[in-house]
């Protein structure tokens, strides 16, 4: 039993279910976010820890007390939303500490906790202002004190960075990173964004139509991705999708794709085993990062299957600390991150290196993961 526990927990309006069994166990001082695309049902189970929605079958505990049926007030959470919530007619120091009084804490309690987080925060010199003379950032670390007075079990954030512009979200994503570290309390989180799951939580639950697609570490996630979903959702540029035959390539398997002008490419792989080989001559999906695919002098110096294959450049876009390279392979276009100065220009051919070491087989009936990084 973990300190969270949602068991086939499972959410239908009427006859239309949203959420399908989702199974959860969260420990104690994790950090765990939820991420998918918008309608993936991740804030509906967050509303539903948080008691905002109600559980149609299956359970929800808190430290081994089931909660399905505990009203929202009693379940000792606390809550970030989107759009902040704050009071306009209070003060900052008010809302802050608006749920205590309500709570009937005494009074010099209250100033004590409030004290205590805003300094946490570094929102002292804001006390005394209302939430309509704050900044963006100003206003959600307001609505994160209001819940970190709570002193909660649970923490739920409910995309709390969304409204902020992209510095300002980085800002605050390192903030949160950093209270959590602090704190070390459990924290739900949810986004639609792939870079704040990747790198706030100590684990990520992918999800997909109200299904979870995959829940792990985001090592786990990002080098082995269950299934085509999590591969393209997960990974900024995303993983490369890449049709492909395996083939007997003496006492190996290799993925045949096709080059640029169409003409077979081979590329052998790490495994051999009977897995892998029960897909002989059959259509595989060949998945590789886009840092996988580099140039020589950018390739992992570590990696024990560094495999050249030459083909046409048909786009390079310098982006600062590295240059992004499209090329076409299995009729696609497929991305390589290169360094900043590599010499690399449109309409050449080039001799890309493939770490092959991190290549991911799929299934393209299922779109299951078949082989690779174990």
């Amino acid at each position: 039993m973990g300190f969270l526990d949602i068991n086939n927990a499972v959410k239908a309006y009427g006859a239309v279910e949203v959420l399908h069994q989702v199974d959860i166990s969260v420990e104690e001082g994790e950090f765990l976010v939820l991420v998918g695309p918008s309608g993936c049902g991740k804030s509906t189970l967050l509303n539903m820890i948080a008691g905002l929605e109600s559980v149609t079958k299956g359970t929800i505990s808190i430290k081994d007390r089931v909660i399905n049926d505990v009203h929202p007030s009693k379940r000792n959470i606390a809550m970030v939303f989107q759009s902040y919530a704050l009071y306009p007619n209070m003060t900052v120091g008010q809302n802050i500490t608006f749920g205590l009084e309500m709570h009937g804490t005494p009074k010099p309690e209250r100033q004590a906790k409030l004290a205590d987080v805003a300094k946490l925060l570094q929102i002292d010199h804001l006390l005394d202002r209302k939430p309509g003379q704050l900044s963006g950032g100003q206003r959600q670390r307001v609505a994160m004190g209001r819940a970190l007075v709570r002193d909660p079990d649970v923490f739920l954030f409910d995309e709390p960075l969304s409204n902020l512009d992209a510095k300002l979200r980085v800002d605050m994503r390192t903030e949160i990173k950093k209270l959590h570290q602090r704190l070390k309390r459990t924290i739900v989180y949810v986004t639609h964004d792939q870079i704040e799951a990747m790198t706030l939580s100590t684990r990520i639950a992918v999800m997909n139509k109200g299904y979870i697609q995959q829940l792990g570490t985001p090592k786990e996630i990002y080098d082995t991705p269950a299934n085509l979903f999590v591969a393209s959702f997960m990974g900024s540029p995303s993983m490369n999708l890449i049709p492909a035959v395996l083939v007997a390539d003496g006492d190996q398997i290799a993925a045949r794709i096709t080059g640029f002008d169409g003409q077979p490419l081979l590329l052998r792989l790490s495994q051999n085993d009977q897995t892998i080989r029960n897909y002989l001559d059959a259509q595989v999906i060949l998945g590789i990062r886009p840092e996988a695919l580099t140039d020589a002098d950018g390739a992992d110096r570590n990696a024990r299957n560094l495999q050249v294959i030459r083909n046409q450049v048909t786009v390079t876009e310098p982006a600062g600390s590295d240059t992004f390279v499209t090329t076409v392979l299995g009729g696609k276009d497929c991305v390589a991150r290169m360094r900043a100065d590599a010499d690399v220009h449109p309409g050449q051919p080039f001799d890309f290196t493939v770490n092959m070491d991190k290549a991911v087989i799929f299934d393209p009936k299922t779109e299951d993961r078949i082989a690779g990084r174990h």
